[in-house]
């Protein structure tokens, strides 16, 4: 039993300006109080992908009052507020400084321990705010910028098992629906056109499938998309339909052989475990036809399969507040004032970065 923790979060990693007060109970379930949102999507659709520029102005110019909405949604004060918890990387470094900066002022101002979260973390450990999962656990992160295959071991404890060598998942997607002039973002554009299309006519390759390793690969699926539609110009709605059903299909057939050889890992290194779970998580998750055969693959291996509401699966600030929670609940020792935003940050540091490495840190 601990006491109850109410944590204000902080999130502006990217193109979403959010903040969220949640509770964490004695028990040690969470309950989420207030939280807000605010897309940028119109400010940067223009321009077919985020602007690093204009997405750290917008957070300038709308932070504070989310806070205070989020504030007063919970029906509380920075009084009532334990700790703040601020997205400290990785991201776009312009809208990190944003979010860590209004975090360490509020904890200054209130004398609030300030804890600095990595973004990854809060998704790692949503499935805890939302399920109250058990450790240990298998994520499986897909979202615009990460695809990676994490075992989660405990708050702060982390073993990441694959990762991509080229392209992100949702990367993959972008740049499919771009390329076939799909409007932004183009997860969404392609799932929609999709729908009518034959997911049988393109032979699309599917990257690492049978590879005993767990990594990912999209680079070479994404040239052959490119190469079908250039080889069809000019393109039809019925063409453009097919290619997204076949990409798809292609995708499903390959995430099936990655995350099924990484859930017989898990069983076999952790027999104990009673109910063995995937959590899925990223904005790529809400993708129908992804969660579909993710969902059949854990009923066949044996596993449960937890999947956080939408909301809490793209970028959010609920999460940030409750792995703050989890920190301060776990007696970890908060981030001091001169604590520095981090555009890479692996969750996994011992991790070999398969992406290469410079000043900023290891890629992935």
């Amino acid at each position: 039993m601990s006491p109850p923790l109410r944590i204000l979060g902080i999130e502006t990693s990217c193109d979403e300006t959010a903040a969220s007060v949640i509770l964490r109970d004695s028990d040690g379930k969470g309950h989420i109080l207030g939280d807000v949102v605010l897309s940028q999507l119109e400010e940067h659709s223009a321009y077919g992908g985020v602007v690093p520029e204009i997405a750290a102005r917008a957070h300038v110019e709308a932070l504070d009052t989310l806070i205070e909405e989020a504030l007063l949604r919970a029906g509380v004060t920075l009084a009532d507020i334990d700790a703040i918890a601020a997205t400290s990387g990785p991201g776009l470094i312009g809208g990190l400084i944003v979010g860590l900066m209004t975090g360490k002022a509020i904890a200054r101002a209130t004398g609030k321990p300030l804890y600095a979260v990595n973004h990854l973390e809060g998704h790692a450990l949503t499935a805890r705010l939302t399920d109250g999962l058990s450790f240990p656990y298998l994520m499986l992160l897909v979202s615009g910028g990460h695809t990676q295959l994490i075992l989660v071991k405990g708050v702060g404890e982390y073993e990441r098992w694959g990762t991509t060598i080229d392209d992100a998942l949702g990367e993959a997607f972008d740049k499919t629906a771009k390329l076939l002039g799909l409007p932004y973002p183009g997860g969404p554009a392609v799932e929609r056109a999709a729908l009518a299309g034959n997911p049988q006519r393109f032979d699309f390759p599917r990257p690492l499938v049978g590879d005993a390793r767990l990594d990912f690969s999209f680079s070479g699926l994404k040239t052959a998309v490119r190469q079908a539609a250039q080889s069809l110009e000019p393109v039809t709605e019925q063409d453009i339909a097919d290619i997204c059903a076949s990409f798809q299909r292609a995708i499903s057939r390959t995430l099936k052989d990655r995350v099924g050889r990484g859930l017989k890992r898990f069983k076999a290194e952790h027999a104990g475990v009673v109910r063995p779970a995937l959590v899925v998580a990223g904005g790529v998750a809400a993708n129908q036809v992804l969660r579909s055969t993710l969902q059949t693959l854990c009923a066949q291996s044996g596993f449960d399969f937890i999947a956080p509401p939408l909301s809490l699966c793209t970028d959010n600030a609920a999460m940030i507040a409750w792995a703050g929670a989890e920190r301060l609940a776990a007696g970890m020792v908060a981030d001091g004032l001169d604590v520095a935003p981090r555009s890479r940050w692996p969750l996994d540091a011992q991790a070999q970065a398969l992406l290469g490495s410079g000043k900023r840190g290891a890629k992935a």
